[in-house]
């Protein structure tokens, strides 16, 4: 059980992932986390850089998704200013977004990405769904009230995992 909330790649930031490997690897949509992965929670719009990754990214090609337990009001300037699709109140790790995004676009599992900050929730739904998942470290210290409850429990995996020499934070790979 405790491979399910392994990532299959683990990097510092959104910005020290490897994209064009990804390309490589058949990676059509890359689907991001919000809060703590692109931006701190208590930032209402994305920086210059994270749109500039963005605008990056669409041209090479990748279909992209902000995936996120937060509402509506919140990911709106986001879809806006970074011109992609989002996916709100997202209820990660469950799947039923995962399978709408499916649905709606016509992906293989085998074209999809996650990348979020959280192991219970991205990874652990990523991996679940049977997509590929990248952790990401967290941007800041600071998360959501309901994330501390979540973040416990990483805690706990990530001493078991580390205990089994199965994973360990802040020795990132691809």
């Amino acid at each position: 059980m405790l491979d399910k909330f392994i990532p299959d790649l683990y990097q510092k930031s959104i910005y020290t992932i490897d994209y064009d490997k990804l390309k490589l690897r058949g990676i059509k949509v890359l689907i991001f986390d919000l809060d703590n992965t692109i931006v701190p929670i208590f930032e209402d719009k994305p920086s210059r850089k994270s749109m500039d990754l963005f605008e990056k990214l669409k041209k090479k090609g990748f279909k992209i998704f902000i995936m996120s337990n937060s509402n509506q009001k919140r990911l709106t300037p986001f879809k806006e200013m970074l011109e992609v699709d989002c996916a709100f109140s997202s209820k990660k790790p469950f799947l039923n977004k995962f399978k709408k995004i499916i649905e709606e676009f016509e992906f293989k599992l085998n074209e999809m990405v996650i990348i979020g900050d959280q192991v219970v929730t991205d990874i652990f739904g990523g991996n679940r769904f049977g997509i590929t998942t990248i952790l990401v470290d967290k941007i800041h210290k600071k998360d959501h009230f309901l994330t501390h409850f979540t973040r416990g429990i990483e805690k706990l995996i990530m001493f078991s995992a580390k205990r089994k020499k199965i994973f360990s934070k802040g020795n990132y790979y691809e």
